[in-house]
């Protein structure tokens, strides 16, 4: 792993973390795997991209760590839980903000109807003010654990139904089919999926497909507590998958259950999956 730019984890507030997380973290994709069947076309922002937008946002941020009621006062419109709600809320509130230089936010969720039918809809639409295009940005917070030879095929979330591939694939398929919205013609279509991935517990970095982000931390994952882990670890809150509050909010593990401990020492990160049942079937 080389040197990491984490600079959420300098703020106090919990919610200031988690909005520098938003803007400062890297794609947890580098680029788009070469295997994935491109329906309709898009981009990730450059490599460079995320730490520019930080650096160009982070007087605003120290006035949030300051004062957060504007950051809560917006976030109190969501009602759901849901993470990647949440996330994207927090991604709207960057770029509706007016302290945002590089981009004027035309609309967000913008639902697209064709007659009485929902065709699809757009999660931002937005000018960039450097090069006066329109672009579509589609945001996504995700968590994947990579399995067996960590091809695109064997992602997971913690829903096996929620795959890495399923993901792209919508995006390439649905989420970017549409070329004009709202009387604007879309010049460029841009992916934002950040979050983390994990790797099994006992694999090395050195297997890792080169399509992953070795910009952004990686976790691991198991079905054991490794030795190592079990006097330092804490159970994250469910926001805090996010970023994790600059205070540690459970005490140290002991009795482990599903979920995502972190070590704040050494900022590792390692799922915790209970090992699935096997049934056999009697003769």
């Amino acid at each position: 792993m080389t040197t990491l730019f984490e600079p959420w984890l300098s703020y106090k507030h919990p919610i200031v973390r988690q909005l520098a997380f938003c803007i400062a973290s890297p794609n947890i994709l580098q680029r788009i795997p070469q295997s994935l069947d491109i329906q309709n076309h898009f981009e990730l922002h450059p490599q460079d991209f995320w730490q520019q937008q930080f650096e160009d946002y982070q007087f605003r941020l120290t006035e949030l760590d300051k004062d957060p009621e504007p950051l809560i006062a917006f976030l109190q419109q969501l009602k759901s839980t849901r993470l990647g709600l949440r996330f994207e809320y927090l991604f709207w509130f960057w770029l509706q903000d007016r302290a945002n230089q590089h981009f004027q936010l035309i609309q967000h969720s913008i639902q697209i109807i064709a007659g009485k039918n929902t065709v699809g809809e757009i999660d931002f639409l937005v000018l960039n003010l450097a090069t006066q295009q329109i672009e579509q940005w589609e945001v996504a917070l995700k968590y994947y654990l990579g399995e067996s030879d960590l091809a695109l095929l064997n992602w997971y979330g913690l829903n096996r139904s929620d795959t890495l591939f399923r993901k792209l694939n919508h995006f390439s398929a649905k989420q970017f089919q549409f070329n004009q919205v709202l009387d604007f013609k879309i010049e460029k279509k841009l992916m934002v999926l950040k979050g983390q991935l994990y790797i099994p517990q006992y694999q090395s970095n050195s297997t890792l497909p080169e399509w992953i982000n070795n910009k952004r931390r990686l976790g691991h994952w198991g079905y054991n507590i490794p030795h190592n882990l079990d006097d330092h670890f804490y159970r994250l809150q469910r926001h805090e998958w996010i970023c994790p509050n600059l205070e540690q909010t459970s005490p140290t593990a002991h009795w482990w259950c599903n979920g995502l401990y972190h070590n704040k020492n050494t900022q590792e990160f390692y799922m915790y999956r209970q090992a699935p049942l096997i049934f056999y079937k009697s003769q």
